[in-house]
């Protein structure tokens, strides 16, 4: 096929809108819609349009007034596809395990979309248990699962996974200091332990699981609930030593598989 019969096929539009894409992709710090206009040697007036397109759809954000910057949108894209059922995969039986060392229910959750979403859910091995269904959006504030994903990104990503999520929660009021401390405490723990905001009498124990390249991929959550009618069953102390180990694994698995197929 020749020069010319590529042309043919060509969508202008399109092409406007990917090379915005794939230009905020390579820059820290995001562009001003002049500069975008300069690097893609094109006049400022051919992209206003696309850019207000763009940020109305989810894939770029305003910051510092007017800079555009890449959103989390296309990465929550790409993680409903073949990296997730890999991850899935390779967590599954290692939850299994989880449930029946600590007699409790445990989720897997992924940020897709300005929210936490559950890819996997083992339910306790016993009669009593907190579950969850899979393909339910959570709150990325009020949960450990949202607080373990958004402590154990980067400040910029976290920023970014803020603003996605504001932008269809209109939830402002959220994002206060005191919170934004309790991310970096998180951070530096190593896992969440909270009060549930949804169930009474459940501790939501969180932890990170890491890729390849120490970022935070997923949540593993454990809503802890105390069984007084099972003998053996460990304490919240020993739950969380089970849910760091599991964690542990998971990233190691993640880390020399996952990473690298995706």
């Amino acid at each position: 096929m020749t020069e010319d019969d590529n042309d043919r096929y060509r969508a202008p539009a399109l092409d406007k809108g990917l090379d915005i894409l794939e230009l905020l992709a390579a820059v820290d710090g995001g562009l001003t819609q002049a500069e975008i206009s300069k690097r893609l040697d094109r006049s400022p007036n051919e992209f206003y349009r696309m850019l207000d397109r763009l940020v109305k759809r989810g894939y770029v954000t305003r910051i510092d007034g007017d800079r555009f910057a890449l959103t989390l949108k296309l990465f929550g894209l790409a993680q409903l596809h073949a990296p997730v059922r890999r991850l899935v995969s390779f967590a599954v039986p290692l939850m299994r395990e989880l449930a029946e060392a600590s007699r409790q229910a445990n989720q897997l959750v992924v940020f897709d979309r300005g929210y936490p979403v559950v890819i996997a859910q083992q339910e306790a091995p016993g009669y009593w248990g907190i579950s969850i269904r899979v393909g339910s959006r959570i709150s990325l504030f009020d949960t450990g699962s949202g607080h373990v994903l958004l402590a154990f990104h980067t400040k910029e990503e976290r920023e970014m996974m803020i603003a996605e999520n504001l932008g269809s929660s209109g939830d402002h009021n959220k994002v206060t200091p005191e919170f934004l401390s309790r991310l970096d405490q998180i951070r530096a723990r190593g896992y969440e332990m909270m009060p549930s905001a949804q169930t009474a009498g459940v501790i939501n124990l969180s932890a990170p699981v890491l890729g390849a390249d120490g970022k935070v991929i997923a949540s593993l959550t454990v809503p802890y609930i105390t069984l007084i009618n099972t003998p053996g069953a460990p304490d919240i102390t020993n739950t969380i030593h089970l849910l760091l180990e599991t964690t542990r694994k998971l990233s190691e698995m993640t880390g020399s598989g996952f990473k690298a197929e995706g």
